[in-house]
């Protein structure tokens, strides 16, 4: 279906709209096309974007790590020499996260590892508020408050100013600086949907019953079990941990580590780099199968991905963990429909090797959210002017579209929720 507003840029949605994941934009003006994000649907087998020939893209705009925005950018760089924008510390958190995907995933991915080395040689480093000519677009990253590194992506032409906020959250969080929204004039507001229906918690609140409850398990001789997402919330519940000065054992495992050794010399791009350097110091970290055990079995916390107990070790301290009552999980990462940790939180069960098993410890979640809820949502869409067009993406078909239908009914702004394939002129 193609709609025309008038004859400027095209917009073309490519995937993540009505869902969440294998998010991607394309924005083309007269002499340029660029891709707003290229990520995967995980699951089984994985799910793609609409195929774009890399003979027609001129630039790749990576707004952060997290593979349903970054999963498949690699097979434009088979053969291709496509120039990739983003920052630095996206960069190196992407590369980690797509070797991890390919070695859990190779089979069913159309790049190989080697086609990955040559997405980096064309990485293109660019800081916030730092302008990018691309043909006869101007491109500018603004901070997004979603993860380490994060942004929006602000494309200009002739004029026309298109806002892609990918993921992005406007509050201050124990990590993060909230999201940039300096927008100035925006025509075009392209803008997620993930909470579209439900706002969060004040995050002082969720913070200290966090706390609260890790002592309470502790102080009895208990162990909480944190599964996180390895990028972003692991390193935000390790500064949580500290700020409110938790003298207890903290031990950190699996990727989180790999994504701290990182982000530790990027401290600018954190709220508080040196809160978050001396939680690391003060952290354990594990370097063996026998460290895990040891962990097991003293009072304290295990903060490991997976953050959705999707595989990870995880598992491993699931496995011995969840058969005490004096334990404790605490999931703090968002659980999609059909995940284990969803599971867990619906049943009070979870499958290990096959089998069900009865979980004893405590289970309980925590809205550690990096994404805006509906009232940040809808203040975001007040801010872009009387005029703009706004597309709602990423986030369920319902949520698109009672967001779009609320935008319309509020503000009397022109609001609309694609499916993937529509092309839109501006």
């Amino acid at each position: 279906m193609t709609l025309t507003i008038s004859n400027s840029l095209k917009i073309k949605f490519l995937g993540g709209t009505l869902e969440v994941g294998r998010s991607a934009v394309a924005i083309k003006s007269r002499e340029t096309q660029i891709l707003l994000d290229y990520g995967i649907m995980i699951g089984f087998e994985p799910g793609f974007p609409m195929y774009v020939h890399p003979n027609e893209v001129d630039g790749i705009i990576l707004t952060h790590s997290h593979l349903d925005h970054s999963g498949t950018i690699p097979i434009f760089h088979i053969r291709g020499k496509i120039p990739v924008y983003g920052t630095p510390l996206s960069f190196e958190l992407t590369k980690l996260l797509i070797t991890d995907l390919i070695h859990i995933n190779g089979y069913y991915l159309p790049f190989e590892y080697i086609d990955l080395r040559s997405m980096m040689d064309y990485c293109v480093n660019t800081n916030y508020r730092e302008p990018r000519k691309i043909g006869d677009l101007t491109l500018e990253l603004l901070e997004s408050g979603h993860i380490p590194g994060g942004a929006q992506a602000i494309v200009e032409s002739n004029g026309k100013r298109v806002l892609y906020t990918s993921d992005f959250n406007s509050s201050d969080t124990g990590l993060l600086r909230g999201a940039d929204q300096d927008y100035d004039n925006i025509d075009v507001l392209i803008m997620e949907s993930t909470y579209a229906s439900e706002n969060h918690m004040d995050r002082k609140m969720v913070e200290q019953r966090f706390i609260n409850r890790v002592i309470e398990i502790v102080e009895r001789g208990g162990t909480v079990l944190v599964p996180a997402f390895s990028v972003g919330r692991s390193q935000e519940i390790l500064c949580i941990l500290k700020k409110f000065q938790f003298k207890y054992s903290v031990t950190v495992d699996g990727m989180a580590k790999d994504a701290n050794k990182i982000l530790i010399r990027y401290p600018n791009y954190l709220r508080d780099g040196e809160l978050f350097k001396a939680a690391l110091n003060s952290a354990n970290w594990i370097k063996g199968w026998k460290d895990r055990k040891l962990a097991t079995k003293k009072p304290g916390v295990i903060i490991s991905p997976a953050g959705m107990l999707r595989g990870g070790n995880a598992i491993f301290y699931m496995n011995h963990l969840s058969r005490k009552s004096e334990n404790a999980i605490f999931l703090v990462s968002y659980q999609v429909p059909n995940s284990p940790g969803r599971r867990l939180l619906d049943t009070g069960k979870f499958i290990i090797r096959g089998k069900t098993m009865k979980i004893n410890a405590e289970v309980d979640t925590f809205d550690f959210t990096s994404h805006c809820g509906r009232k940040q949502l809808i203040k975001t869409a007040k801010l872009v002017g009387a005029d703009a067009k706004i597309f709602l993406m990423h986030g369920a078909e319902e949520n698109c579209q009672r967001l779009a239908k609320e935008i319309k009914g509020e503000l009397g702004l022109n609001a609309i929720s694609p499916s993937t394939g529509d092309i839109y002129k501006v």
